[in-house]
């Protein structure tokens, strides 16, 4: 329940509790209630802070939405070198499965992708940030490939992105029919079949 407490003026008027609480709340908000329903006054008294703290931070609810959105969707996923492409492979898709998977992002995402439609500059804001994030994530992925001999000089890092992430994004977010791993393994082995034949 809100406090109606109020960050305090000065120094530490952007104190980063009150901003990751701020951050938290919109997740959950956006999560059960949209973009379109979502208001500062429900994200104030989730976060248990004043509007102005909110205010002080962004100008309007489409500003706090897309910096906090576009901080999330562009963080990077960490992909250590397994040593092989098919152990790459596993990883990435462990990862993205888990992260479509989850309560708040198998909400948000379907949403935001509707909103997309509507609102250019919400479109805007999260293909810059997810397109940032797959081609650092195709190029690492596809170029420990070339550098191993796995995949042949030329393979499109993009493409290899697209393939990879297309059909679990269709899983999960889209059909919401949860992948198994004899699944996995058929993509796994279509998708390299496919990025071995690709370059050229």
């Amino acid at each position: 329940m809100a406090t109606g407490k109020r960050a305090p003026a000065g120094a530490a008027v952007l104190r980063s509790d009150i901003t990751v609480a701020i951050r938290d709340a919109v997740m959950h908000e956006l999560a059960e209630v949209g973009y379109g329903r979502l208001s500062i006054e429900a994200v104030a008294r989730r976060a248990g802070v004043g509007k102005t703290a909110i205010y002080r931070r962004w100008s309007n609810k489409l500003e706090m939405v897309l910096e906090i959105v576009s901080d999330v969707a562009g963080r990077t996923v960490p992909l250590p070198d397994t040593g092989s492409f098919a152990g790459d492979l596993q990883l990435i898709m462990m990862i993205v499965s888990r992260a479509l998977q989850h309560r708040i992002a198998s909400q948000i995402i379907p949403d935001l992708m509707a909103e997309a439609a509507r609102n250019p500059q919400i479109a805007e804001t999260l293909q810059k940030a997810l397109r940032t994030h797959q081609q650092a994530v195709g190029e690492k992925l596809v170029g420990q490939a070339v550098t191993r001999g796995e995949l042949p000089e030329g393979t499109d890092p993009d493409l290899a992105v697209d393939l990879i992430l297309g059909p679990l994004y269709w899983r999960l977010a889209v059909s919401r029919t949860k992948p198994d791993a004899e699944y996995l393994e058929k993509l796994m082995a279509a998708v390299t079949v496919a990025l071995r034949g690709s370059a050229g």
